[in-house]
């Protein structure tokens, strides 16, 4: 802990997401006016007293949509990277511990996977599926398991070889009970650091694909589709997708340098 404090990196990177989950939080105190509430008179405003981001094209409130869409950007990153982490970590798992044609056939698959850009494989899915934010949460999650999986794998293979795990293994005791409780343990670092970096990864590729619409759809204030929604008004009208692109920016930004602190703290022989 102490030395996660004193990287710079990971304790900047802890501000700002401690800063999002105070608005998450916060948010019905916060937000100036309804997210969803309509002023057509008062469309394209510029940032004021009344209207601290301004409105857009329909006269919302685009600081209160940018608060109350936190928990939505929030809530897909971590849940996709939960999901995913779970079933990836469960096949890495028996990849690494038992090996052979289990593993071939496992790796295969996810190298298969990881061969296409996360965000064209979650385009795919959600195309199939239809959009939505559950969908979304699907394809992430989907995309997730194969990066946990060969991670955790590799981290199995070098833990499995240790003189305590072989001597629990020749005293009798199931491959359950030293699978997880003495290996999943001891690879619990890695997973703990790309988790981090996978949630940052998840934001913006949920970001992206409510950009190209097929995503979070309208009118739930999801800052891709806000995005989405200001490119056709971006010159005269900045303010409607610059705030979101600064929220989106700051956000994954807090997980990715957050990331690299844990990397630094949990696992030295990372630092150059």
């Amino acid at each position: 802990m102490k030395q996660l404090v004193r990287n710079k990196s990971s304790l900047v990177g802890g501000i700002i997401l401690l800063f999002f989950i105070l608005i998450i939080i916060l948010a019905p105190l916060l937000m100036t006016h309804s997210y969803q509430s309509t002023d057509i008179l008062n469309r394209f405003a510029p940032p004021s007293a009344d209207n601290w981001f301004g409105t857009d094209q329909n006269g919302r409130d685009i600081f209160s949509r940018i608060i109350y869409g936190t928990h939505l950007t929030m809530f897909i990153g971590v849940v996709s990277v939960f999901f995913g982490a779970v079933f990836g970590i469960l096949l890495g798992l028996v990849s690494g511990y038992y090996g052979r044609w289990v593993d071939t056939i496992i790796m295969r698959a996810a190298d298969v996977m990881l061969a296409f850009p996360g965000i064209l494989l979650a385009l795919a899915i959600v195309s199939a599926l239809g959009a939505s934010m559950f969908n979304v949460i699907i394809a992430l999650s989907i995309y997730n398991i194969p990066v946990f999986a060969r991670i955790v794998r590799g981290s199995v293979l070098e833990v499995k070889g240790i003189e305590y795990v072989e001597a629990i293994r020749a005293l009798g005791a199931k491959d359950g009970k030293i699978i997880f409780q003495h290996i999943l343990p001891n690879v619990s670092s890695p997973i703990i650091v790309q988790a981090s970096l996978q949630i940052a990864t998840s934001i913006l590729s949920a970001a992206g694909l409510s950009f190209l619409g097929v995503g979070v759809q309208p009118p739930e204030p999801e800052w891709g589709a806000m995005l989405n929604d200001g490119r056709s008004y971006m010159w005269e009208n900045p303010h409607l997708t610059i705030f979101p692109g600064i929220a989106i920016v700051l956000l994954v930004l807090s997980f990715n340098m957050l990331g690299d602190g844990l990397r630094d703290a949990l696992d030295p022989r990372s630092k150059k």
